[in-house]
């Protein structure tokens, strides 16, 4: 396999294939409780059961897809997809339908997989973690514009997952691979590098992702019970939202790191909260779209940095890989959590501790990102992975090396350790010179320049 990285749009496809489950989660258990005649609870089930499958995935391949290669994992992984996913649209009881989405949610997990450990190889993994998610935010919100008015009960949802993983099949031929610790530009050892900060992130993440996924479970039931909407309308309050998120994602993705990963991480988080709050007390439809629409701007922007936070600690992506499959946890208990919530305490108070969770996991999740290198670089700072001062480097070369001293919000510059041979100080490196040929002089500078 070649070091140099191929397009990212194959990876983008495969990334879309493998989340847009997550995406459509709220109609696939809304369609279930009204067409398959299970209670809100159960139908959380069987959306945990999904996503369950997809985390088992995730933890099954990390640091494991550069063994294969990105091609072949990400063609099983589709074919699960297509296969699980297509089986529980054809299905009309309840046991199949958990085997088929079973199935189904181990072949989006692979795909995320693979997704994750090509995206952590890039240069840039935010930018294309930015592009996954502008791409899966836009193909989400066409279907819930037109699975609305499409009908088919449970089916239409599950059938739409199985197309769009066919439908990336043929871009998996482009996948050149994910590259391995030898033609990384950084070497890497088979111990997991910043192990501390990666089990924090990950533990974030899983409760992060349940909080967020436990509202998002039961947005369409909120808007339909609470706020009494029409499925047309709550379909229409969630295209605007996905759409707003698609602008979210965009702005991130031109923000990059300019602000660093930290202060996007810990304010987003915040305005996050307030936006789950809003939106489980929604009794009408401006406060129901208003909180959606807030929400899913900044939730796709605060994931994408988390997501290249994760990729940053290991070029090998199993980071990248954990981190995801910890999230597909707890967006896998989200759904059962909310339904048992909302019928045990009811939307509002559901709302109240979604948020306070969320608020919650939003400090050591922003420490990670500030230990890690998510501050931007501040011209006049010396810092022992950034650049000199800009007065210090002016007086030193006379102004004269353009672009030597960094940007505002550049990257943190990776470190690169040199090996230093010393060589013992002989005697003769310690005379004097005198008359007798400069020969004292001589061996104490070849002495020196030895050093």
């Amino acid at each position: 396999m070649s070091s140099r990285p191929g397009a990212a749009w194959p990876l983008v496809a495969v990334f879309t294939a493998g989340y847009l489950a997550s995406y459509l989660l709220p109609t696939v258990v809304g369609r279930l409780s009204a067409h398959l005649g299970l209670s809100p609870a159960q139908a959380g089930l069987v959306g945990s059961a999904l996503l369950l499958s997809s985390a088992g995935a995730g933890f099954a391949l990390a640091g494991r897809v550069e063994r294969f290669g990105a091609r072949t994992p990400a063609r099983a992984g589709l074919v699960l997809a297509a296969v699980g996913y297509g089986c529980a649209a054809l299905a009309g009881s309840v046991p199949l339908v958990v085997l088929g989405v079973t199935v189904g949610g181990f072949g989006s997990g692979t795909a995320t997989a693979v997704a994750a450990s090509g995206i952590a190889a890039r240069r840039d993994p935010h930018r294309t973690s930015s592009l996954g998610l502008l791409t899966v935010s836009a193909t989400a919100g066409v279907l819930y514009l037109t699975i609305p008015h499409l009908g088919g009960g449970h089916r239409l949802p599950f059938a739409a997952i199985a197309l769009v993983a066919l439908l990336v099949w043929p871009a998996t031929a482009r996948l050149d691979g994910v590259r391995t610790a030898e033609e990384t530009s950084s070497p890497v050892t088979g111990r997991l590098p910043h192990r501390r900060s990666g089990l924090v992130l990950a533990g974030g993440m899983l409760i992060w992702s349940m909080a967020q996924n436990a509202l998002w479970g039961v947005s369409s039931r909120i808007g339909l019970d609470q706020a009494g909407l029409s499925e047309v309308t709550v379909g229409a309050v969630f295209a605007a939202a996905l759409g707003a998120g698609l602008l979210g994602v965009t702005g991130a993705g031109l923000l990059g790191a300019r602000l660093g990963r930290a202060v996007p991480i810990g304010l987003g988080t915040v305005v996050i909260a307030a936006s789950i709050v809003l939106s489980s007390s929604a009794r009408d439809l401006g406060s129901f779209a208003t909180g959606e629409i807030m929400w899913n701007t900044v939730y796709p922007v605060v994931l994408s940095y988390l997501i290249g936070l994760a990729a940053s600690l290991d070029v090998r992506g199993r980071w990248a890989v954990l981190a995801g499959s910890a999230s597909s946890v707890g967006v896998a208990c989200g759904p059962l959590l909310g339904s048992v919530l909302s019928e045990e305490a009811g939307y509002p108070a559901m709302g109240l501790i979604l948020g306070a969770a969320t608020l919650l996991v939003a400090a050591p999740v922003t420490a990670v990102a500030l230990h890690t290198g998510g501050r931007p670089l501040v011209p006049g700072s010396v810092r022992r992975r950034g650049g000199a001062p800009a007065a210090l480097l002016a007086a030193t070369t006379g102004g004269g090396l353009s672009g030597a001293v960094p940007k505002l919000g550049s990257p943190e510059q990776a470190v690169t350790e040199l090996r230093v041979r010393r060589r013992r100080l002989v005697r003769s490196a310690i005379r004097t010179a005198g008359p007798d040929g400069g020969s004292g002089q001589s061996n104490a500078y070849a002495s020196t320049s030895d050093r």
